[in-house]
């Protein structure tokens, strides 16, 4: 998702709910990751206002003391959910914890994986992040998806003109998605873009011989 969700949609996210249908199940088992905020308390709890109602909703922190059997958890899920924040911050708590070779475990077992923001570039090889501050490249993405990713292209003035710079000279061509807009992949192969507003769009973004291609792809609206 390249913006919107539960944490900015108080009526219910139309994205969100698609998530939830694609398991099949009544009460899908969904974990929250939000480890992008440095596990903010505010963000958890709309969570669990979003989701307690309509799944087994649970979280895993990784500030303080962590739980031992992360893998199991993860592994246990529906849908593992990763939150917005700090693209980089997390990779590295990830790795610290070992999260992700567990989250690549539990995608390979078939659990969904999703998210917004942080939670939609952290798939793919590279993305564009504020992390560092000013918009910047980030190449060490957990690579379960090809190429590259920039969420919020409509939602922030800089995205887009960031987002072709970098392709243009030489970042790996990938995927641009506006707030309220997602990429819906089974395996690496994507699938279906969708949005949950009018206007929203998802783009291909590359580049030949020095020029930047941006092609909007087609989408479905979620009603």
């Amino acid at each position: 998702m390249g913006g919107g969700s539960f944490s900015v949609e108080a009526d219910g996210s139309l994205l969100d709910a698609y998530v939830l249908d694609l398991s099949g199940k009544p009460r899908p088992r969904i974990c929250f990751v939000p480890t992008a905020s440095g596990d903010s308390s505010m963000y958890i709890t709309r969570f669990y206002e979003a989701f307690g109602g309509r799944a087994e909703a649970s979280h895993l922190g990784l500030f303080g003391r962590p739980r031992t059997d992360m893998a199991t958890v993860l592994a246990s899920q529906d849908i593992i959910y990763v939150g917005g924040g700090n693209t980089a911050n997390m990779l590295a708590v990830w790795r610290v914890h070992g999260v992700d070779r567990m989250v690549r475990a539990a995608w390979e077992q078939g659990v969904i994986l999703t998210g917004v923001s942080a939670g939609m570039i952290c798939w793919f090889e590279a993305g564009v992040t504020d992390s560092f501050g000013p918009l910047a490249a980030l190449r060490d993405g957990l690579g379960i998806l090809p190429g590259s990713a920039c969420p919020h292209y409509d939602g922030e003035r800089d995205r887009r003109p960031t987002y072709q710079r970098l392709v243009r000279d030489g970042f790996p061509a990938g995927y641009a998605a506006d707030d309220g807009a997602a990429l819906h992949f089974v395996d690496t192969t994507l699938k279906a873009c969708i949005t949950s507003r009018p206007g929203a769009a998802v783009y291909r973004v590359s580049a030949e011989g020095g020029k930047v291609a941006e092609t909007a792809l087609p989408v479905r609206l979620l009603a």
